[in-house]
């Protein structure tokens, strides 16, 4: 396993890496196995990730509960954690587009957009439930195989078209 990562979790599309810095703790999605087995964590934030995301990978009716259980005041301005917000209130299963959660929030599309880039908890904060107008949008800033993970997961949930 790399040496950074403190928990890992293999997916379909590759896994789950978690990792805590001080009190922060951040999930990447990767889409290359680094790891045969699935690898559970003793620090008690990256266990309590690692139980969540296990979870919502075996059924994604599952809603993960970021807000009591993982403090995020340090992890971005007021402006993203309110889109954050925002992406966790969208429903398992449904999708919102970057505009229309640019309108309930008053700002602009892009805006939310470099809001989902900076999340450092996928899957906790499903920013792959967020679209563009016409069509599955853009999704890990535009890493190798984003799109393939974003409709892996929408796929999982059930999601059948984008918007």
């Amino acid at each position: 396993m790399h040496e950074h990562y403190l928990a890992w979790i293999k997916t379909a599309f590759g896994g789950v890496a978690i990792t805590q810095i001080d009190e922060q703790l951040r999930v990447e999605l990767l889409s290359v196995v680094i790891c045969s087995d699935n690898y559970p964590s003793s620090p008690p934030l990256v266990s309590a990730a690692y139980k969540q995301i296990a979870r919502y990978l075996q059924d994604p009716s599952y809603q993960c509960d970021f807000a009591s259980e993982f403090p995020l005041a340090a992890a971005g301005t007021e402006f993203q954690r309110s889109v954050w917000q925002a992406i966790y209130n969208i429903p398992v299963g449904e999708t919102r587009s970057y505009g229309q959660l640019a309108a309930a929030l008053g700002s602009g599309a892009r805006a939310v957009a470099n809001a989902c880039a900076a999340n450092p908890l996928p899957l906790l904060i499903p920013c792959h439930r967020v679209v563009a107008q016409n069509g599955i949008g853009g999704f890990m800033q535009g890493s190798a195989n984003g799109v393939m993970i974003k409709q892996w997961l929408l796929q999982h949930e059930g999601v059948a078209c984008y918007a």
